[in-house]
């Protein structure tokens, strides 16, 4: 039988029973009787510096390890700040909780401190939200907000939490774990697919999205194997394929190789499981021509309303990954003489987009970052979770590093399909506790920009506390690279707000009680990465390596000399 127990205590049991094992958040006085209630549970509350890097950790649970990532922040100026976790998981389809404090539901609607409406701040950018006013609804509300976080298309879920109902006391049965939904194909759909590859001369697969597993994963690679398909990643999802396979042939976002992203043009079958084929993934809709691509589509997806969003494509399936990949492997073999002889090709493409780039041939420049990718890559295990946030820095992560060895756990990129800046530090950060707390040794990797690192880099503080030992890469440029390229190109040689001057990240490092080294040349840099990997072996706490460098190598492709010059040719 039930006995009676507050609010706090039945909300943290619930979670237990939904297998939540991390938590993430900042205290606040508004969820005291949550704080109460898991000092005696087995979960770990893990403490952070800002509710922005708490709900990323989150994110990066939830991408990690398919299960919601679970998330504590207090009212208003705790929740604004974790907004930019929600709005990431929900563009990026992780699932994730969030559990906000609230003002008493005597003092509701009254503008009381620190009050906000959440169902109007977050309807937009969650799957739901909700307020728990009794305590005998919370195991209800708690199993809805699994339920609904981790079915169909995965997303952010979000609760408010009186502060009268968490100390209010409640006899209540608790819930039975969640069970997540997700719909499957058709044998029609199958039978209907195979049909359309049978007839295609130039087919393509694009995997993307939320909801796989490492099952899934490799279900998809015995796919393309058995019948000779040529496989791309969306924009950040890269990981989904192992990037060493002979069939795998590039990422589909931002800076694409304009090989690939002609042969997606002359393609005459899309086969794209997953994606929302959004503005990253089709070069801002022109890759596939809205509503009617010019290509035969098959778009296959968890969430039905997504189907049919912005492309009407020639079969629309609405499934979860583990379930159409299943299907598509026990798919009976399609003969692909046609096409087979175009994965090589294609896979040859994808290896001369990973030389050197044109920017460092002349060797005139004093730190070869491209180098610096080729060393960590050759050092590193090919397990190595790699985690970033946003900014031009990014491109060599995208380009040059290969994703996707599963051989010890599933995920193996962490970053925001959101654009979100101050991604990577925290996400790095969860990754480690994450591998650490279920017994695992991967070595995590973070890259950030020194704009991007700022605006979250407390979180290193979280690192040594936790003794997560992260390998943390920050490119320092002195200067909001993206946005000074753009910048460039609209506007050249007319520089306003995007310099910046920044504090000496290797002396930062080693003040939170991290390593901290700096490199300026090439050459510096692998005696570096060795001494930082052995303080990580030897200490368990992080290490972090600051590469300064010149600004004008702004892409692999291009400086901002050239862009500046190209924009003002353009204007004359």
């Amino acid at each position: 039988m039930p006995t009676a127990r507050s609010g706090g205590q039945i909300l943290v049991d619930a979670l237990r029973t939904h297998g939540a094992d991390l938590v993430f958040g900042v205290p606040g006085e508004s969820y005291l009787a949550v704080l109460d209630a898991l000092h005696d549970s087995p979960i770990r509350f893990i403490i952070n510096r800002q509710e922005g890097g708490a709900a990323f950790m989150a994110d990066a649970y939830g991408k990690l390890t398919g299960r919601p990532g679970i998330c504590f922040v207090t009212r208003g100026p705790g929740a604004t700040n974790a907004s930019i976790g929600v709005h990431t998981a929900f563009q990026d389809s992780t699932p994730m909780i969030l559990f906000i404090g609230q003002v008493g539901n005597d003092f509701v609607e009254r503008e009381a401190f620190q009050e906000i409406d959440y169902r109007r701040m977050f309807g937009p950018m969650s799957k739901w939200v909700a307020q728990i006013d009794r305590a005998d609804r919370v195991p209800e509300y708690v199993a809805r907000a699994f339920q609904v976080a981790a079915s169909g298309r995965p997303g952010p879920v979000v609760l408010a939490l009186p502060e009268d109902m968490l100390v209010e006391s409640a006899t209540v049965a608790d819930a039975r774990a969640y069970r997540p939904v997700q719909a499957s194909p058709s044998s029609a759909q199958i039978a209907q697919l195979r049909t359309m590859l049978a007839n295609a001369q130039r087919p393509l697969v694009l995997l993307g999205g939320g909801g796989w597993d490492s099952a899934a994963c490799d279900a998809m690679r015995q796919f393309a194997e058995a019948n000779h398909l040529p496989v791309a990643c969306a924009f950040r999802f890269q990981d989904l394929f192992d990037n060493r396979h002979a069939h795998y042939i590039g990422d589909v976002g931002i800076g694409i190789n304009p090989k690939l992203a002609e042969r997606i043009g002359n393609a005459d079958l899309i086969l794209a499981i997953g994606p929302r084929l959004g503005e990253m993934t089709t070069g801002g809709y022109t890759l596939l021509n809205a509503p009617l691509p010019k290509q035969q589509l098959i778009h296959v997806h968890s969430d039905a309303e997504e189907l049919g969003r912005v492309y009407q494509a020639d079969l629309m399936v609405n499934s979860g990954m583990p379930q159409i990949a299943a299907a598509l492997q026990e798919m009976e073999q399609v003969p692909s003489a046609a096409w087979q002889a175009t994965v090589a090709q294609a896979r040859a493409q994808f290896d001369a987009w990973q030389a050197e780039p044109p920017v460092f041939k002349d060797g005139t420049a004093k730190l070869n970052l491209w180098q610096v990718v080729q060393t960590l890559q050759s050092t590193l295990p090919p397990d190595t979770v790699l985690t970033n946030g946003a900014g031009n820095f990014a491109s060599w992560a995208h380009r040059f590093w290969l994703y996707g060895d599963k051989s010890s756990s599933f995920r193996t990129q962490l970053a925001p399909t959101s654009g979100a800046m101050g991604y990577g530090v925290p996400a790095g950060v969860a990754a480690k506790i994450v591998e650490q707390h279920q017994g695992k040794q991967r070595t995590v990797l973070t890259f950030a920009g020194d704009g991007d690192f700022l605006m979250t880099g407390q979180e290193l503080a979280t690192a040594v506390q936790y003794q997560a030992g992260v390998l943390f890469i920050v490119f320092n440029n002195s200067m909001y690279g993206t946005i000074r390229m753009h910048q460039e190109r609209e506007y050249p040689a007319r520089v306003s707000g995007t310099e910046l001057r920044n504090p000496d990240f290797a002396a930062l490092a080693r003040a939170y009680g991290a390593h901290g080294a700096a490199v300026e040349t090439t050459g510096a840099f692998a005696d570096e990465l060795q001494t930082a990997l052995a303080h990580i072996r030897a200490t368990g706490l992080p290490a972090l390596i600051e590469l300064r460098y010149d600004g004008n190598l702004i892409t692999p492709n291009a400086t901002l000399e050239s862009i500046r010059r190209s924009a003002q040719t353009a204007k004359s």
